[in-house]
Protein backbone atom coordinates (compact mmCIF):
# COMPACT_ATOMS: atom_id res chain seq x y z
CA UNK A 1 0.00 0.00 0.00
CA UNK A 2 1.27 3.12 -1.04
CA UNK A 3 1.09 5.42 2.47
CA UNK A 4 1.97 8.62 0.72
CA UNK A 5 -0.09 8.63 -2.13
CA UNK A 6 -3.37 7.18 -0.09
CA UNK A 7 -2.48 9.65 2.78
CA UNK A 8 -2.57 12.97 0.11
CA UNK A 9 -5.87 11.17 -2.00
CA UNK A 10 -7.52 10.94 1.24
CA UNK A 11 -6.69 14.91 2.17
CA UNK A 12 -7.94 15.88 -1.37
CA UNK A 13 -10.96 13.63 -1.22
CA UNK A 14 -11.68 14.66 2.23
CA UNK A 15 -11.42 18.39 1.68
CA UNK A 16 -13.23 18.48 -1.42
CA UNK A 17 -16.23 16.72 0.69
CA UNK A 18 -15.89 19.45 3.43
CA UNK A 19 -15.30 22.89 0.99
CA UNK A 20 -17.98 21.48 -1.47
CA UNK A 21 -20.34 21.42 2.12
CA UNK A 22 -19.57 24.61 3.63
CA UNK A 23 -19.60 26.48 0.48
CA UNK A 24 -23.34 24.69 -0.79
CA UNK A 25 -24.26 25.82 2.97
CA UNK A 26 -22.66 29.25 2.60
CA UNK A 27 -24.54 30.44 -0.70
CA UNK A 28 -27.74 28.90 0.25
CA UNK A 29 -27.79 30.90 3.73
CA UNK A 30 -27.06 33.66 1.88
CA UNK A 31 -29.60 33.07 -0.93
CA UNK A 32 -32.15 32.74 2.12
CA UNK A 33 -30.96 36.05 3.29
CA UNK A 34 -31.75 37.80 0.25
CA UNK A 35 -34.99 36.60 -0.50
CA UNK A 36 -36.22 36.56 3.08
CA UNK A 37 -35.17 40.18 3.73
CA UNK A 38 -38.04 42.92 2.49
CA UNK A 39 -36.74 45.77 0.43
CA UNK A 40 -36.60 49.17 2.69
CA UNK A 41 -36.92 53.19 2.11
CA UNK A 42 -33.89 54.82 3.11
CA UNK A 43 -35.91 57.75 5.13
CA UNK A 44 -38.00 54.83 7.14
CA UNK A 45 -35.46 51.59 7.34
CA UNK A 46 -34.89 50.19 10.15
CA UNK A 47 -31.79 50.42 12.48
CA UNK A 48 -29.72 47.40 11.43
CA UNK A 49 -29.78 44.29 9.02
CA UNK A 50 -31.61 45.94 5.95
CA UNK A 51 -31.87 45.55 2.47
CA UNK A 52 -32.29 48.74 -0.22
CA UNK A 53 -32.11 49.67 -3.93
CA UNK A 54 -31.96 52.34 -5.56
CA UNK A 55 -29.77 54.97 -7.99
CA UNK A 56 -25.52 55.74 -7.33
CA UNK A 57 -25.31 59.19 -7.11
CA UNK A 58 -22.06 61.12 -7.02
CA UNK A 59 -20.58 62.87 -3.82
CA UNK A 60 -19.69 66.41 -3.30
CA UNK A 61 -16.12 65.58 -3.88
CA UNK A 62 -16.66 64.52 -7.23
CA UNK A 63 -15.79 60.99 -8.99
CA UNK A 64 -12.55 59.42 -8.52
CA UNK A 65 -10.43 58.00 -11.16
CA UNK A 66 -9.82 54.28 -12.10
CA UNK A 67 -6.30 53.36 -11.72
CA UNK A 68 -5.92 51.42 -15.06
CA UNK A 69 -7.87 53.09 -17.41
CA UNK A 70 -8.76 56.47 -15.50
CA UNK A 71 -11.72 56.31 -16.21
CA UNK A 72 -13.99 58.75 -13.66
CA UNK A 73 -15.97 56.15 -11.51
CA UNK A 74 -17.33 55.82 -7.51
CA UNK A 75 -15.52 52.58 -6.59
CA UNK A 76 -13.34 50.47 -8.88
CA UNK A 77 -11.53 46.91 -8.59
CA UNK A 78 -8.25 46.04 -10.63
CA UNK A 79 -6.04 42.98 -11.10
CA UNK A 80 -2.87 43.02 -13.20
CA UNK A 81 -1.53 39.32 -14.29
CA UNK A 82 2.02 38.07 -15.53
CA UNK A 83 2.02 35.40 -17.92
CA UNK A 84 5.28 33.41 -16.45
CA UNK A 85 7.26 30.15 -15.47
CA UNK A 86 8.78 27.84 -17.44
CA UNK A 87 8.13 25.34 -20.26
CA UNK A 88 4.57 23.93 -19.88
CA UNK A 89 4.31 25.18 -15.81
CA UNK A 90 3.69 29.25 -17.69
CA UNK A 91 0.28 30.41 -15.98
CA UNK A 92 -1.44 33.56 -15.01
CA UNK A 93 -0.22 35.33 -11.96
CA UNK A 94 -1.31 37.77 -9.81
CA UNK A 95 1.33 40.72 -9.44
CA UNK A 96 -0.88 43.37 -8.70
CA UNK A 97 -4.40 44.44 -7.29
CA UNK A 98 -6.17 46.89 -5.76
CA UNK A 99 -9.85 48.08 -4.40
CA UNK A 100 -11.72 51.32 -3.70
CA UNK A 101 -12.64 52.24 -0.32
CA UNK A 102 -14.17 55.58 -0.59
CA UNK A 103 -17.46 56.10 0.40
CA UNK A 104 -20.74 55.62 -2.43
CA UNK A 105 -24.17 57.66 -2.10
CA UNK A 106 -26.96 55.80 -2.81
CA UNK A 107 -30.63 57.65 -3.69
CA UNK A 108 -34.17 56.39 -3.88
CA UNK A 109 -36.84 58.58 -3.61
CA UNK A 110 -36.78 59.05 -0.26
CA UNK A 111 -33.71 59.92 0.63
CA UNK A 112 -29.67 58.93 0.24
CA UNK A 113 -27.12 56.65 1.90
CA UNK A 114 -24.04 56.54 2.10
CA UNK A 115 -22.42 53.15 1.59
CA UNK A 116 -18.76 51.90 3.14
CA UNK A 117 -18.08 49.30 0.53
CA UNK A 118 -15.02 47.78 3.16
CA UNK A 119 -15.59 44.02 3.23
CA UNK A 120 -18.66 43.86 1.42
CA UNK A 121 -18.89 41.49 -1.53
CA UNK A 122 -19.26 43.49 -4.52
CA UNK A 123 -20.80 42.69 -8.16
CA UNK A 124 -20.44 45.46 -10.72
CA UNK A 125 -21.90 45.15 -14.12
CA UNK A 126 -18.96 47.32 -15.90
CA UNK A 127 -15.75 45.10 -16.33
CA UNK A 128 -13.00 45.62 -18.64
CA UNK A 129 -10.18 42.98 -19.55
CA UNK A 130 -7.48 43.96 -22.50
CA UNK A 131 -3.91 42.67 -22.43
CA UNK A 132 -0.52 44.61 -22.97
CA UNK A 133 3.40 44.07 -22.85
CA UNK A 134 3.58 46.79 -20.16
CA UNK A 135 3.37 46.26 -16.48
CA UNK A 136 0.77 49.22 -15.83
CA UNK A 137 -1.35 50.14 -19.17
CA UNK A 138 -2.00 53.54 -20.12
CA UNK A 139 -5.77 53.28 -20.65
CA UNK A 140 -7.47 50.61 -22.68
CA UNK A 141 -5.92 48.58 -25.12
CA UNK A 142 -7.11 49.77 -29.07
CA UNK A 143 -6.64 46.45 -30.54
CA UNK A 144 -9.90 45.71 -33.04
CA UNK A 145 -8.78 43.30 -36.11
CA UNK A 146 -5.56 42.22 -36.60
CA UNK A 147 -3.72 44.14 -34.84
CA UNK A 148 -5.22 43.51 -31.94
CA UNK A 149 -4.53 40.01 -32.54
CA UNK A 150 -1.16 40.08 -32.98
CA UNK A 151 -0.81 42.19 -29.65
CA UNK A 152 -2.70 39.78 -27.60
CA UNK A 153 -0.24 37.14 -28.72
CA UNK A 154 2.51 38.52 -27.75
CA UNK A 155 0.96 40.24 -24.88
CA UNK A 156 2.88 39.58 -21.21
CA UNK A 157 0.33 41.68 -18.93
CA UNK A 158 -3.70 40.66 -18.53
CA UNK A 159 -5.47 43.58 -17.17
CA UNK A 160 -8.57 43.56 -15.32
CA UNK A 161 -10.89 46.57 -14.42
CA UNK A 162 -14.44 47.00 -12.86
CA UNK A 163 -16.57 50.16 -11.62
CA UNK A 164 -19.57 51.46 -10.60
CA UNK A 165 -20.61 54.96 -12.25
CA UNK A 166 -22.97 57.38 -11.30
CA UNK A 167 -26.34 56.83 -12.57
CA UNK A 168 -26.43 52.85 -12.23
CA UNK A 169 -29.07 50.99 -10.25
CA UNK A 170 -27.72 49.35 -7.06
CA UNK A 171 -28.92 46.58 -4.54
CA UNK A 172 -27.32 46.47 -1.36
CA UNK A 173 -27.91 44.57 1.91
CA UNK A 174 -26.10 44.96 4.91
CA UNK A 175 -26.33 46.75 8.70
CA UNK A 176 -27.62 50.40 8.10
CA UNK A 177 -27.09 52.94 10.78
CA UNK A 178 -28.35 56.67 11.33
CA UNK A 179 -26.38 59.20 12.25
CA UNK A 180 -25.44 62.79 13.02
CA UNK A 181 -28.97 63.80 15.30
CA UNK A 182 -29.91 60.52 15.67
CA UNK A 183 -27.05 59.01 17.35
CA UNK A 184 -28.76 61.26 20.54
CA UNK A 185 -32.05 59.73 19.32
CA UNK A 186 -34.20 56.66 19.03
CA UNK A 187 -36.44 56.90 15.84
CA UNK A 188 -37.99 53.58 17.04
CA UNK A 189 -38.98 55.03 20.37
CA UNK A 190 -40.05 58.73 18.36
CA UNK A 191 -42.49 56.57 15.99
CA UNK A 192 -43.90 54.51 18.96
CA UNK A 193 -44.69 57.28 20.17
CA UNK A 194 -46.39 59.67 17.18
CA UNK A 195 -48.17 55.97 16.84
CA UNK A 196 -49.75 56.28 20.11
CA UNK A 197 -50.61 59.96 19.89
CA UNK A 198 -52.44 59.52 16.77
CA UNK A 199 -54.12 56.27 18.24
CA UNK A 200 -55.67 58.67 20.93
CA UNK A 201 -57.44 60.11 18.16
CA UNK A 202 -58.83 56.96 16.47
CA UNK A 203 -60.93 58.74 14.43
CA UNK A 204 -58.80 61.16 12.31
CA UNK A 205 -56.32 58.22 12.32
CA UNK A 206 -58.80 56.34 10.58
CA UNK A 207 -60.14 59.38 8.64
CA UNK A 208 -56.44 59.84 7.43
CA UNK A 209 -55.12 56.32 6.82
CA UNK A 210 -58.34 54.16 6.24
CA UNK A 211 -58.21 54.29 2.06
CA UNK A 212 -61.02 51.87 1.50
CA UNK A 213 -63.84 53.33 4.19
CA UNK A 214 -64.16 49.93 5.98
CA UNK A 215 -64.04 51.20 9.60
CA UNK A 216 -60.44 49.56 10.69
CA UNK A 217 -56.61 49.72 9.02
CA UNK A 218 -55.90 46.42 7.20
CA UNK A 219 -52.02 45.28 6.95
CA UNK A 220 -51.59 47.76 4.17
CA UNK A 221 -53.19 50.84 5.57
CA UNK A 222 -51.53 49.92 9.28
CA UNK A 223 -48.23 49.89 7.12
CA UNK A 224 -48.21 53.06 5.37
CA UNK A 225 -49.56 54.79 9.11
CA UNK A 226 -46.12 53.23 10.95
CA UNK A 227 -44.17 55.16 7.58
CA UNK A 228 -46.10 58.24 8.13
CA UNK A 229 -45.40 58.36 11.80
CA UNK A 230 -41.15 57.33 11.31
CA UNK A 231 -41.56 60.45 8.92
CA UNK A 232 -43.48 62.26 11.25
CA UNK A 233 -40.81 61.84 14.03
CA UNK A 234 -37.66 62.71 11.89
CA UNK A 235 -39.54 65.76 10.95
CA UNK A 236 -40.14 67.12 14.37
CA UNK A 237 -36.44 65.99 15.49
CA UNK A 238 -35.26 68.47 12.62
CA UNK A 239 -37.47 71.08 13.34
CA UNK A 240 -36.47 71.17 16.80
CA UNK A 241 -32.90 72.53 15.19
CA UNK A 242 -30.84 69.21 16.12
CA UNK A 243 -27.83 67.97 13.82
CA UNK A 244 -29.15 66.71 9.99
CA UNK A 245 -29.76 62.88 9.92
CA UNK A 246 -27.21 60.87 7.93
CA UNK A 247 -27.69 57.38 7.15
CA UNK A 248 -24.55 54.64 6.36
CA UNK A 249 -25.09 51.16 5.45
CA UNK A 250 -21.65 48.83 6.04
CA UNK A 251 -20.50 45.72 6.80
CA UNK A 252 -22.67 43.75 9.16
CA UNK A 253 -21.17 42.59 12.73
CA UNK A 254 -22.61 39.00 12.57
CA UNK A 255 -21.93 36.47 9.49
CA UNK A 256 -25.04 38.12 7.58
CA UNK A 257 -23.92 38.75 3.88
CA UNK A 258 -22.49 42.38 2.58
CA UNK A 259 -23.48 42.37 -1.04
CA UNK A 260 -23.48 45.62 -3.12
CA UNK A 261 -24.78 44.76 -6.78
CA UNK A 262 -25.92 46.23 -10.05
CA UNK A 263 -28.53 43.20 -9.86
CA UNK A 264 -31.23 42.88 -8.70
CA UNK A 265 -32.09 40.21 -5.40
CA UNK A 266 -33.54 37.53 -8.08
CA UNK A 267 -30.84 37.33 -10.41
CA UNK A 268 -28.15 37.19 -6.93
CA UNK A 269 -30.21 34.46 -5.34
CA UNK A 270 -30.15 32.65 -8.96
CA UNK A 271 -26.53 32.74 -9.21
CA UNK A 272 -26.42 31.67 -5.34
CA UNK A 273 -28.62 28.67 -6.00
CA UNK A 274 -26.30 27.58 -9.20
CA UNK A 275 -23.26 27.95 -6.80
CA UNK A 276 -24.59 25.95 -3.94
CA UNK A 277 -25.73 23.33 -6.30
CA UNK A 278 -21.74 23.02 -7.56
CA UNK A 279 -21.01 22.90 -4.19
CA UNK A 280 -23.03 19.94 -3.57
CA UNK A 281 -21.41 18.07 -6.58
CA UNK A 282 -18.23 18.92 -5.17
CA UNK A 283 -19.41 17.59 -1.96
CA UNK A 284 -20.70 14.53 -3.03
CA UNK A 285 -17.89 13.51 -5.55
CA UNK A 286 -15.32 14.40 -2.56
CA UNK A 287 -17.36 12.31 -0.43
CA UNK A 288 -17.51 8.53 -3.05
CA UNK A 289 -13.89 9.03 -3.94
CA UNK A 290 -13.46 8.70 0.04
CA UNK A 291 -15.53 5.91 0.31
CA UNK A 292 -13.64 4.47 -2.51
CA UNK A 293 -10.53 4.74 -1.20
CA UNK A 294 -11.12 3.60 2.12
CA UNK A 295 -13.16 0.47 0.69
CA UNK A 296 -10.93 -0.40 -2.17
CA UNK A 297 -7.30 1.00 -0.43
CA UNK A 298 -7.14 1.31 2.86
CA UNK A 299 -9.02 -1.68 4.14
CA UNK A 300 -7.30 -4.19 1.93
CA UNK A 301 -4.33 -2.87 2.40
CA UNK A 302 -4.85 -3.28 6.02
CA UNK A 303 -6.03 -6.50 5.86
CA UNK A 304 -2.96 -7.41 3.71
CA UNK A 305 -0.45 -5.99 6.14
Amino acid sequence: MDVPGLAISMAFSVGACAGGGWWCIKRLSEARFLLNTPTSKIRSAAQGYVELYGVLDELPGGQQQAPLTGTPCLWWRFKIEEYSGDGKNRRWRVVESGTSEALVRLKDATGECLINPRGAEVRPSTRQVWSGSERHPRGLSGGGGLLGMLLSANSQYRYTEERLHVGQPLYAIGDFRTRGGAEAFDLTLAQGAVVREWKSDFAGMLQRFDSNGDGQLDSQEWERMRESARAEAQRRQLARGEAPVHHQLAKPGESYPFILSNGGEDELARGFYWQAAGGALICLVGALATTWLVSNVLLPGLAGA
